[in-house]
């Protein structure tokens, strides 16, 4: 597996980078086919943030992102939760892949209220045809409410997302 160490506001040390890609290479034991993984280290103010990013085989994406005080804290947290989410989600995806069947899959995260809404982030990103099963899978890997993709059926850009009431909505666009 092939690990790419990226450094944001701090230089990634030898002995930094040697730690990343010591834990990391252990997710290649749950998927033999993991070819790559970014991770992304920060630090913004006292916070040291590491964001990890692992495409799977067939368009599915592992992320983790945590933050401490420490950077060799933050790699060994941000490993505990990817670990804890493949270990929740093999079986389901192992399932998806035979039978195709739709996954509930849905932890509803917390949402804080802050200040004024703005924009702070663009980003872009290839879109894969899929099923609307398969969205639903590869939102709830990511973590996120929504999760925009092509879907395979109809070929135009739909949104499936996480409904108060702990289901899924499908966003499908008519042009008048």
């Amino acid at each position: 597996m092939r690990i790419v160490v990226k450094g944001k506001n701090i230089a990634v040390t030898p002995a930094l980078r040697r730690y990343v890609e010591k834990k990391l290479s252990k997710l290649e034991r749950y998927f033999e086919n993991i070819t790559e993984a970014t991770a992304t280290l920060s630090v913004e103010k006292e916070r040291h943030i590491v964001e990890v990013t692992v495409p799977l085989n067939g368009g599915m994406l592992l992320r983790g992102e945590e933050e401490t005080q420490d950077m060799y804290a933050s790699v060994d947290l941000v490993l505990e939760k990817l670990e804890r989410q493949i270990e929740k989600y093999k079986t389901k995806i192992a399932r998806k892949i035979k039978n195709g069947s739709l996954l509930d899959l849905a932890p509803t995260p917390e949402h804080s209220p802050g200040a004024e809404p703005r924009l702070v982030r663009t980003k872009r990103f290839a879109i894969k045809p899929m099923p609307v099963d398969e969205a639903i899978l590869q939102m709830n890997l990511l973590g996120h409410d929504f999760f925009v993709f092509s879907n395979a059926e109809t070929e135009e850009v739909n949104v499936v997302y996480r409904r108060r009431d702990g289901n899924y909505g499908l966003i499908e666009p008519v042009f008048a």
